[in-house]
């Protein structure tokens, strides 16, 4: 097995990642179409991480920082490719690109359906926060 690359994604990635999305991620939201990952990849370059082993994508995670919070977005990894270490490495470089931008804790949006994923969460070190409830407003635009 080759050896597996971090890097952030360029622009000419969004295709890719969005395609991506629909074999591995779990659901889409309204901000996983061209313009929002596009915006996403302009506004903070180093945001979303992308997976690739043999010059093929098979993982991502979005670490977003808004320069108070650290919030984790689209962890998946490629169906074919779990339970090799690519999560863990992806959520490992996140944690660097907090850590160097100065947060001091993240958090993660998991579907609550989504066993596999709170299995790879609790794993990484997280815990569900059961008092919070997550509120959304969808905006006009």
């Amino acid at each position: 097995m080759t050896e597996l690359r971090i890097r952030p994604a360029a622009p000419e990635d969004v295709d890719a990642a969005l395609a991506f999305w629909k074999t591995a991620a779990e659901g889409t939201s309204i901000s996983d179409d061209r313009d929002g990952v596009e915006r996403l990849v302009t506004r903070d370059p180093e945001a979303l991480l992308l997976a690739e082993r043999d010059g093929r994508l098979v993982g991502t995670v979005i670490a977003g920082f808004d320069g108070w919070r650290c919030h984790l977005y689209r962890l998946a990894v490629h169906p074919d490719h779990r339970r090799q270490g690519i999560g863990s490495a992806l959520l490992a470089a996140a944690d660097e690109r907090f850590v160097r931008l100065g947060g001091r804790r993240g958090d993660a949006m998991v579907l609550v359906r989504n066993e596999r994923a709170q299995h790879a969460w609790r794993a990484a070190g997280y815990e569900p926060q059961e008092q919070w409830r997550r509120w959304v407003k969808h905006l006009a635009g």
